[in-house]
């Protein structure tokens, strides 16, 4: 799951930064006391995730480093390296793949508040169906990321364009730059993926 090998999904996209002012959604800290919340892992990890119609907790399965898997109860898995969803598995649409020119802006969301970045990836998609001829490979995306200090800490906004034209948005501590929410395009028409975080990984 090594972000400069090949994670899970490749994606690339170009779009001019924005040149007016960045004005996120108001959002309240997720507090774990939220539906389900019970059912994180071992270690008390656990993940709200939020895209269409479907609301499920996810408790981590595995963990090396930054690189987790999450999965819910009815077997929906999400892959993260730090706050960026690199794969899913169980979605109408998986995001099989993920694969970055050079380090990923979203690793340290603090420097961006006085340099925004432009980053580049390759993602590949697959239909839950696996219907061969619906699958994308080498979707190639190239993004712009800036962030604004906000009364709830820090938001990152990511623009992209390219094989596909998305906003991602991050919620993050203003002391840490700990993501603690985010809504991220994982290859689902107009369906971002929302991640609040329930509760973080002890390491």
């Amino acid at each position: 799951m090594g972000r400069s090998a090949e994670n899970l999904l490749r994606a690339s996209i170009f779009l001019p930064p924005r040149q007016d002012a960045i004005a996120p959604r108001q959002h309240e800290v997720p507090r774990s006391s939220l539906p389900d919340a019970e059912e994180a892992g071992a270690d008390g990890a656990a993940l709200l995730v939020t895209y269409g119609s479907q609301r499920k907790v996810m408790a981590m399965i595995q963990g090396h480093g930054e690189q987790r898997m999450w999965r819910s109860q009815d077997g929906t898995v999400v892959a993260t390296d730090g706050a960026r969803v690199v794969a899913t598995a169980g979605t109408a649409t998986n995001l099989a793949a993920t694969r970055f020119d050079s380090a990923d802006p979203l690793d340290d969301v603090t420097t961006l508040l006085n340099r925004p970045a432009a980053v580049r990836r390759v993602v590949d998609l697959a239909p839950a169906t696996r219907d061969p001829n619906r699958m994308r490979f080498g979707v190639a995306l190239e993004c712009r990321m800036r962030a604004a200090r906000i009364a709830e800490g820090l938001f990152v906004e990511e623009r992209c364009g390219g094989g596909a034209r998305f906003v991602n948005r991050y919620w993050a501590d203003a002391e840490t730059g700990a993501v603690w929410r985010s809504e991220q395009w994982v290859g689902m028409d107009d369906r971002p993926m929302v991640i609040e975080v329930l509760s973080p990984p002890a390491n």
